[in-house]
């Protein structure tokens, strides 16, 4: 099946580029670069508003999100997880593929859909667990398939196989990821479209847009340094090497001193517009730790969904998106049939480090040529304080008012010093966390009597039904801040520590699973325990999580006692019980 796949990924870029293009002797390269991905090719699908039909849902503003619909349909998808090697700028690296793609290939569904997933662990030289994890999803019938090893299940032992199988639970634009220590950064992603009620006019969808910043090292490599004992700090912040636009930029060479094979002039990604035409772009902010600054010049976005929330459209030059985060947006084809512009991705050189700070794509108009290389100017970009828009933008289509007087307010400090053995963590309320991937924190939550260690980092709210957390930054770092299992009411953010009293669009915040916390500054959001289970709130830079920057909700302990889970989830942990009896594990950080 993958030679048929690799000899049909050849032809069609073939096709594609042959006809007079000076980079046609370059294209068979594509497999070498990105596998078998055809995304950032001018052969990347399209997609329309719905899958098969008409869709059955009003607009959004009269549609509530948590209102969700049961199709009876289930949309089946088969994962195989491999090394492979791949050389997305051209520098070539032994990363870890679902299906031999990078980025792996694209979910695709309608809000209400049952998605199934079968992921086969065939990671080898050396063997590893896995587990994959449906980002911004709720999995609010299935919280054991949320995909975090160690809280929601066992890892999958090599050689091995799982199914996932949750509901299509929120609409928009999301991906999937490794969530075994820092899989990800070596290319176990991919993105998730999942179609809902319209929200916005426009022509074509062009699809994900996964921008991310890349490293030529494997990852555990990394994480090595950035564990040690070390005060450098070159060490524990890494400098990441590329800024990718799905999956391609192109990389100097020279700078390459080890021996690395280097293939120069790798192929940037490609975008065809038609002019007068309006585009959909759902961009996603895949990388390993930097923000991004999204931009195509000589045109404006109009941002009209974040995460998973369609909000009141707002334009904007520059659209900015920490670790996790996504943001829809549509672009008006102002350009004439022959021109070309840059789109831009762009690292903020304050809030992020990286020997290449700018990721570029080639827009296409219908008419010019193939091997077109834009002379476009980019926009002006200030230097910011590695924040998100302001919230005061972004109020959502659908209004809800999150209850004024939560059951509980927990504040929570977050700090970076090192540990007793003078490893550097990170530290909520002076505790950090660490996985026990052989005792997974939802199926001790659902024995009689459990008990908690303090790296579980468990914060218990028992039976309240509504939660507000003041997240106060103490160091200088800045965190992109994920949530399992719930939207947060973003009711406050911004520089220091909250006052107490002030909080933004109270009666409809902005509700998003990822919201980046400022240096030294403040969240405070709340969300509705409406979904019993063990949910992790971290930051999404990999290299915190892998110093421990994470906590667990427990939420509703008592519904987790009195629920049937899947004996497929113990049966996972007694085939990871009987690998690591005969393997050594080799966890040297938190673990997810």
């Amino acid at each position: 099946m993958w030679d048929l796949l690799r000899h049909l990924t050849i032809l069609f870029l073939w096709l594609g580029f042959s006809r007079g293009s000076s980079i046609a002797p370059r294209i068979p390269s594509q497999n070498d670069t990105d596998g078998y991905s055809l995304l950032g090719t001018l052969q990347a699908p399209t997609f329309g508003h719905f899958l098969n039909g008409n869709q059955p849902w009003s607009d959004a503003k009269s549609t509530n999100p948590d209102h969700i619909p049961f199709t009876g349909k289930t949309r089946f998808y088969d994962f195989t997880v491999a090394r492979g090697k791949i050389s997305p700028d051209g520098v070539e690296k032994n990363a870890i593929l679902v299906n031999g793609q990078f980025p792996g290939p694209t979910i695709e569904a309608n809000w209400g859909d049952t998605i199934q997933v079968t992921v086969h662990n065939r990671i080898v030289s050396p063997p590893e667990g896995t587990a994959m994890h449906w980002h911004g999803l709720r999995m609010q019938k299935t919280p054991w398939y949320d995909g975090a090893p160690s809280i929601s299940q066992c890892p999958i032992a090599p050689g091995q196989s799982f199914t996932y199988r949750f509901q299509a639970d929120s609409y928009g634009t999301s991906w999937y990821h490794g969530h075994y220590s820092a899989q990800t950064v070596d290319g176990l992603l991919g993105p998730m479209i999942i179609h809902g009620p319209k929200h916005a006019k426009y022509d074509i969808d062009l699809g994900p847009i996964m921008l991310g910043d890349y490293h030529h090292k494997d990852y555990l490599s990394i994480v090595k340094e950035v564990v040690s004992v070390t005060n450098d700090f070159k060490k524990y912040v890494p400098t990441s090497d590329n800024n990718l636009i799905n999956g391609k930029n192109d990389y100097n060479c020279s700078q390459i001193t080890d021996g690395t094979k280097c293939t120069p002039n790798a192929p940037l990604a490609h975008f065809k517009f038609h002019s007068g035409k309006t585009y959909r772009l759902r961009l996603i902010n895949s990388g390993a730790a930097a923000l991004q600054r999204f931009s195509i010049d000589g045109h404006k976005l109009q941002v009209i969904a974040n995460d998973f929330t369609p909000i009141v459209p707002y334009e904007t030059d520059v659209v900015s998106l920490g670790v996790g985060q996504r943001s829809d947006v549509l672009v008006k084809a102002i350009g004439k049939p022959t021109d070309s512009f840059w789109m831009r991705a762009t690292l903020a050189a304050n809030c992020s480090r990286s020997t290449t700070l700018y990721g570029k794509g080639v827009v296409l108009y219908e008419s010019a040529p193939q091997n077109a290389k834009p002379n476009s100017t980019a926009y002006h970009l200030p230097e910011i304080n590695c924040a998100n828009d302001d919230i005061a933008k972004t109020t959502p289509l659908f209004p809800i008012t999150p209850e004024p007087n939560p059951a509980v307010t927990q504040v929570i400090n977050l700090d970076f010093k090192p540990n007793a053995t003078g490893n550097n963590v990170f530290l909520f309320n002076n505790q950090t966390f660490r996985a026990n991937y052989n005792s997974p924190l939802l199926l001790t939550a659902n024995q009689p009597n459990p008990k908690f260690t303090p790296e579980n980092n468990i914060y218990n709210f028992g039976s309240k039904r509504t939660i507000r957390i003041v997240l106060n930054n103490l160091y200088v770092a800045v965190h992109p801040m994920h949530i399992h299992g719930h939207n947060m009411y973003i009711l406050s953010e911004g520089d220091g520590p909250w006052d107490g009293k002030t909080l933004t669009n109270a009666k409809n915040p902005q509700r998003r699973d990822t919201q980046m916390l400022r240096r030294y500054g403040h969240i405070v959001f709340q969300i509705e325990a409406d979904n019993p289970g063990v949910w992790p709130f971290h930051c999404h830079i990999a290299w915190h999580q892998s110093m421990g920057m994470s906590l667990n909700i427990l939420e509703r302990p008592d519904d987790i006692r009195h629920r049937t889970i899947p004996r497929v989830m113990r049966e996972t942990c007694r085939a990871w019980d009987r690998w690591t009896k005969t393997h050594v594990v080799d966890q040297i950080d938190a673990g997810i």
